[in-house]
């Protein structure tokens, strides 16, 4: 069964919710936290996959380095959905992310080292 809503959709929310009143408790529908999909959040999130859009909100990182990391191996591979459209695992990118938080936590994380001043040269 479905319910369009058009123009005066309060109309048509109205003979829903009558038409809902008039059935027994066991033939209406689940709740949100009955639903079967709640079972299935993991296994949509390891399926979840973001566009380069997307990727540059969650890491903020340049094209080229993002590239780089993929071919070192230190950055979840994209993949193409179509010849032109590129997306990466969004499970996989949120990983790199927490591992990356985690080792500047431990104070393993690779940094540039501080420039040193005195190779500056005293002219400017």
């Amino acid at each position: 069964m479905t319910h369009r809503l058009k123009k005066g959709g309060r109309r048509g929310l109205q003979g829903l919710a009558e038409e809902l009143a008039d059935r027994p408790k066991s033939e209406l529908p689940l709740n949100r936290s009955q639903t079967p999909l709640k079972d299935f959040s993991s296994e949509i999130l390891k399926r979840q996959t973001v566009r380069r859009k997307d990727l540059r909100r969650l890491v903020p990182l340049s094209d080229t380095t993002i590239y780089e990391l993929e071919q070192k191996g230190q950055f979840p591979k994209r993949f193409y959905l179509t010849p032109r459209c590129a997306v990466w695992p969004l499970e996989e990118v949120l990983a790199w992310v927490d591992e990356r938080r985690a080792a500047c936590e431990t104070g393993m994380a690779d940094r540039a080292p501080h420039p040193d001043y005195r190779l500056r040269s005293a002219n400017g």
